[in-house]
């Protein structure tokens, strides 16, 4: 339901229980229900300036206390800051509210994307399609390395595409400074695609988003998670289960009760990856070039081949490995020639990137610090862009 507002720059809309204000630059005869993001609902419409679908996502009670906050502030700064092929866009971002005593809301508009992974994986992939995919999330995390952030969060509902099979990586508020130390917390990682490193609690570096990757491709093959445990105790023995018991050298790195927990369980075999991924689970074999597919925007150079699964097979294999010490890295899974076709230097190297500055975020910091630290950071975006769409940027 769409009303007009008393402040000519916006108008109100009500949908599913969640009431947005939303600029007058955003057609009202265009706004359709996307539904729920992490942190937030969303809704779409036309942009009447550049004519173009945007999102629009309003983050849900920001303030409520100190986390919200934290990954309201996270959310922001870290989409503001890399704008990068393969990471979603952010087009604008402004607040109804115009003091801090009555600021208690955030809006984001991004770039409109067709689907979610989720729905993506319930579709029929041939190999083109899923190196294409596996491809250009390694291109995202890479340019979120760069910048020194690890995702922390990576699995299928943050992941969208479009119609042309581009994909972009969304939803930082859990993602954290590769320069932290100390030991992630097992909870705020989405099971299903946690590190064992997460789980084990032996501290965590860049390769946690190699492992959520692996874990996503495997989805993808397979059209169903890998490791649906159902706590953090069976995560760990669904993973086991199927990648076998680690070896002493791991288990001499974790903390002594949880080595002690480790030995005290059944032993398991490793499960063979070609009884796991079955030839049966894949497309047909590619082997030269496009075979005609016009969901992915991009061309195989035709000198490229070789999308098997025997090499699929062999990247996930080194994608899912329990020790973080013998996982694959990003730079090296690019390389692997189950994704190398698609490698361009341009979108993988690209100019030098901002680093993001995490003195704010590790700072012991208030929930009235953090309130006053996201205003801030709103109200100095909206004074350097054009965010009602006018043509004129009010300096603050």
């Amino acid at each position: 339901m769409i009303q007009s507002s008393v402040d000519g720059r916006f108008f109100n809309v009500e949908m599913k229980d969640a009431r947005f204000q939303v600029l007058r630059r955003y057609d009202p005869e265009t706004i359709r229900d996307v539904g729920l993001g992490a942190q937030g609902v969303v809704i779409s419409a036309i942009d009447t300036v550049t004519n173009q679908r945007v999102a629009i996502k309003k983050l849900v009670q920001p303030f409520l206390h100190q986390v919200t906050a934290k990954r309201a502030y996270r959310e922001f700064v870290i989409m503001n800051l890399v704008n990068r092929q393969n990471i979603i866009r952010l087009l604008n971002a402004y607040t109804p509210q115009t003091s801090l005593t009555d600021f208690s809301d955030v809006y984001l508009v991004t770039e409109y994307m067709d689907f979610n992974l989720c729905q993506v994986i319930q579709m029929e992939l041939d190999h083109e399609r899923m190196s294409f995919l596996l491809y250009q999330m390694l291109c995202g995390i890479h340019h979120l390395h760069r910048a020194g952030i690890i995702h922390r969060d990576l699995k299928p509902g943050n992941i969208v595409v479009n119609c042309r099979c581009e994909l972009k990586i969304l939803d930082f508020g859990l993602a954290r400074s590769g320069d932290e130390n100390g030991v992630m917390t097992p909870y705020v990682v989405t099971r299903y695609y946690r590190a064992p490193e997460i789980i084990l609690g032996i501290g965590y570096d860049t390769n946690v988003d190699v492992w959520s990757i692996g874990c996503i491709f495997a989805e993808l093959i397979l059209t169903r998670i890998l490791f649906p445990g159902t706590d953090f105790i069976d995560q760990w023995t669904k993973i086991i289960e199927i990648l076998g018991t680690p070896d002493e050298d791991l288990m001499s790195r974790m903390p002594p009760s949880t080595g002690a927990y480790i030995k005290s369980r059944p032993f398991y075999d490793a499960v063979l990856w070609n009884v796991l991924f079955p030839n049966a689970d894949f497309p047909p074999n590619m082997k030269n070039g496009r075979n005609g597919h016009t969901f992915v925007s991009k061309t195989i150079p035709l000198r490229k081949h070789g999308l098997t699964a025997g090499c699929a097979r062999n990247l996930i294999s080194q994608m899912l490995v329990i020790d973080p010490n013998n996982r694959i890295s990003v730079s090296n899974a690019i390389l692997h020639p189950y994704v190398n076709p698609w490698y361009d230097a341009s979108e993988f190297e690209t100019q030098t990137i901002t680093q993001y500055d995490n003195t704010v975020d590790t700072a012991e910091n208030s929930l009235d610090d953090w309130r006053r630290l996201v205003y801030k950071a709103i109200k100095d975006y909206e004074g350097t862009h054009d965010v009602d769409g006018t043509g004129q940027i009010d300096v603050v």
